[in-house]
């Protein structure tokens, strides 16, 4: 197995355990016979989308491969964060109106959503709420997930974005899923940065061109 083989391979096994984990809670939900009527066709929703996200992973590992089409991005931010409250998350959506027109790919912003999301929940801890957030901003839409956590170092913040960097290793974590939320939204033609200052939380956003 070749060096590039070893990193697709880890990159897979990373970001396979977000949809996993969001089926197997959708699947506890009903088999603890706790799903309301009304809330059972969400969950299939939900469910059909993480089947989605890991067919598409399997069959495609590289993260630049992307297949633009027209997005609501705040139904998006809104399901990545329906799926972390389903996994015991402590994680609310905040959706601005009046968000123009985006054409991305909705299984690769979901995925990089995802990352962000488990990141923020990771270093804030479970009492503590992530915000996931989408609103305008002139030519661009903004994606952000905003935690209560420790904070990140200026001097590590451009770091944290490489593959393999984890600044507290007694966190569990591979460091690869800030990596990949980066090389998904640079392979939109958007950006993915971070506001943070020591004990102050961080905010992770994701700057996507308008159509």
């Amino acid at each position: 197995m070749t060096r590039s083989d070893k990193e697709r391979l880890a990159i897979l096994v990373h970001e396979v355990r977000s949809p996993v984990a969001a089926l197997r809670a959708i699947a506890e939900t009903f088999r603890g016979n706790r799903v309301e009527t009304t809330e059972r066709g969400r969950l299939i929703e939900l469910a059909v989308a993480a089947c989605r996200g890991v067919e598409r992973l399997v069959g495609d590992v590289t993260v630049s491969s992307v297949r633009l089409e027209p997005l609501d991005s705040g139904r998006l931010v809104e399901e990545a964060a329906a799926a972390a409250v389903l996994g015991g998350g402590n994680v609310r959506a905040e959706v601005d109106t009046g968000l123009p027109p985006i054409r991305a790919d909705p299984l690769r912003l979901r995925q990089a959503l995802d990352n962000l999301v488990s990141n923020a929940l990771r270093c804030a801890g479970s009492s503590k709420e992530v915000v996931v957030r989408a609103r305008p901003a002139g030519s661009s839409v903004l994606l952000s997930v905003a935690d209560q956590g420790p904070g990140v170092p200026l001097a590590d913040q451009e770091r944290i974005f490489e593959a393999g960097v984890r600044l507290d290793i007694r966190r569990p974590g591979s460091g690869l899923g800030l990596a990949v939320a980066r090389a998904i939204a640079e392979a939109h033609g958007g950006t993915l940065t971070i506001d943070s200052a020591p004990g102050e939380g961080a905010i992770f956003t994701i700057a996507l061109p308008v159509s």
